[in-house]
């Protein structure tokens, strides 16, 4: 083969693959304007792919979290040993909410789809997405075993051949709370499925292929030893971090120790804390998921994430510690924890590339479950109306650490990625009233760049009746940390209107005519505070993001009536300090 031949035959393959990527994107899309829960439709809480029929993924849609794209990737083989593709016929459609073969808790459904070709079966498609309600307890930390925390789902069909299976959905139906939401999702999921194999036939039509195995190899190939070659740009050496969760009977552990090898990155978390009572155990697949994520984040940025660009990246789960989780332990907030381990394999790699690392973040996200009505508050009483029942999650996040040459994103999610959920899509699902919804001042850690604010919440029901909270919040005890002399972001709380504190964890009922007050943690800092540009300070004084006592003692810096920087003011309160 010339030279030019071999060129144009790398240009097709690119093209193919970008296209792949668009097919599985609109496949998402697809997803969020069918599906019935807020989560998905709002939020963005959700993955898809496509594999190849040795369940290895291809390429993955830009729209998702990285809790469940790495996750889903393992998944597909699991429905493959159960449902070999040579069995699979068109119009197939498979389904599993199992924490262990799935995406780490009950709550997130997953379905794979076979993809057929001139009835042959040329690919897999695969989707998560988390819904509202699977019965149960309710998605919170209170279960004291998985089978606790809802329906659990084994790997099954639910649709045969283009025929649902109505067993199937009789039990789905009949074990939620919202029975008309989850049926939508689950043929909202199917459907993008079909859509995304109806779009890759029409590409291989176009493209004259017969089968995905050549363009998978070069995906492959070049995904390994694009990886590889970035591995080999960071320092060798073995690093050490750690990192505290809130936990729940008591603080939890995170201990990480990362080898930087010539052709992989090796994470050992021996150290880390044994499992809990309750559902913040988390699976190993969801934490190869968002540990793999923090490292890509640093060392591989720009490499599409797919199974060869995974590879290299190994991760060692004693048995035993709260981040292996065994079946039938309980899972139902494994993010609290799982959304810590960035930061904690940041923490690592900060000691080797600190320019590329970032601060400590609020990195959990606060999605509180809010439960009303007579289950709730009882019958009505004195001329007080019935609330019908209700479930509903809202997606809210503090904010992100900063970094090393930018500050921190006010209320924005990372690591997960999932948007923020408009107060209005909220309300109109649920006789909830957001009553503040606003940034929190002084919560950025102050630096040479300042952490992400957090926000201020404050909700009731309609009419002010009692409602409940099944609290998974973190980052009230263990702040967010700042890195090279900033300091550390605004922690969380957790309070009624009058007054009382409440636990970060567990199902809590806020009474009639008190309201439910998040103030969510803010990122932490970087560098020094008092190196910081004082026309930034100043900038944030006027956006209300940092105090004026704050930007004089924090920052040393003196602002004028105007809340302009006194130039002569801070020369003297920075000479001040260095002295």
């Amino acid at each position: 083969m010339s030279h030019e031949t071999n060129a144009l035959a790398q240009i097709h393959r690119q093209i193919m693959w970008n296209r792949l990527i668009a097919v599985v994107e609109e496949q998402a899309q697809i997803m969020i304007r069918t599906a019935f829960s807020t989560t998905v439709r709002e939020a963005g809480d959700l993955s898809a792919g496509i594999f190849d029929l040795l369940g290895r993924m291809m390429a993955q849609a830009v729209t998702g979290t990285p809790g469940h794209v790495n996750s889903m990737a393992e998944s597909v083989g699991h429905f493959l040993k159960k449902f070999p593709a040579q069995t699979m016929r068109p119009g197939d459609h498979y389904i599993t909410n199992d924490p262990w073969l799935g995406t780490g808790h009950l709550h997130d459904l997953t379905v794979v789809t076979p993809a057929f070709r001139n009835g042959k079966i040329v690919g897999l498609f695969a989707n998560t997405a988390h819904v509202i309600d699977v019965g149960g307890l309710g998605m919170g930390p209170e279960g004291r075993s998985v089978f606790e925390e809802g329906m659990y789902i084994p790997i099954v069909k639910c649709f045969d051949q283009g025929q649902p299976n109505e067993t199937f959905f009789d039990f789905m139906r009949a074990g939620s709370r919202l029975p008309v939401e989850l049926e939508g999702d689950i043929y909202s999921l199917c459907a993008c499925n079909d859509a995304g194999a109806r779009r890759l036939v029409e590409m291989m039509d176009e493209f004259e292929m017969d089968s995905l195995d050549p363009l998978a190899t070069f995906i492959f190939d070049s995904s390994h030893r694009a990886t590889l070659a970035e591995i080999a740009r960071i320092p060798r050496g073995t690093f050490s971090a750690e990192i505290y969760s809130d936990g729940y009977e008591e603080p939890v552990r995170l201990a990480a120790e990362m080898t930087i090898l010539e052709d992989a990155i090796e994470v050992d978390f021996a150290g880390t804390s044994g499992l809990s009572s309750r559902g913040i155990n988390v699976p190993a697949a969801y934490c190869r998921a968002y540990a793999c994520f923090g490292i890509k984040c640093v060392v591989a940025p720009e490499i599409p994430n797919n199974w060869a660009s995974l590879a290299p990246f190994r991760m060692k789960i004693p048995e035993g510690c709260i981040l292996n989780a065994p079946r039938p332990y309980p899972v139902s907030v494994r993010h609290v924890i799982g959304h810590l381990l960035p930061d904690l394999v940041m923490g690592c790699l900060h000691q080797t590339v600190p320019e590329r690392v970032t601060a400590e973040g609020a990195s959990s996200l606060w999605n509180p479950p809010l439960r009303g009505g007579s289950s709730v508050s009882g019958q009505s009483r004195g001329n007080r109306p019935v609330v019908d029942d209700f479930e509903i999650i809202t997606f809210n996040s503090g904010g992100t650490g900063a970094r090393p040459t930018s500050d921190g994103l006010n209320a924005t999610a990372f690591p997960s990625g999932v948007r923020t959920m408009p107060v209005e899509a909220t309300e109109n699902v649920a006789p909830v009233v957001i009553w503040r919804k606003e940034l929190k001042p002084d919560s950025g850690g102050a630096g040479r760049t300042r952490g992400g604010a957090g926000q201020i919440m404050e909700i009731s029901t309609k009419g002010e009746l009692a409602f409940a909270v099944n609290a998974s919040f973190d980052r009230i005890a263990h702040a967010p940390k700042g890195r090279e002399g900033g300091l550390n972001g605004g922690a969380g709380v957790v309070k009624q209107k009058s007054g009382k504190t409440l636990r970060t964890k567990g199902y809590q009922v806020i009474p009639d005519g008190d309201r439910l007050i998040l103030e969510l943690p803010g990122g932490a800092g970087m560098g020094d505070p008092t190196t910081r540009d004082p026309a930034l300070v100043a900038r944030d004084v006027r956006d209300g993001l940092v105090s004026a006592e704050n930007a004089r003692v924090l920052y040393r810096v003196a602002l004028n009536a105007g809340a302009g920087v006194d130039v002569a003011g801070t020369a003297a309160l920075r000479a001040g300090a260095s002295g």
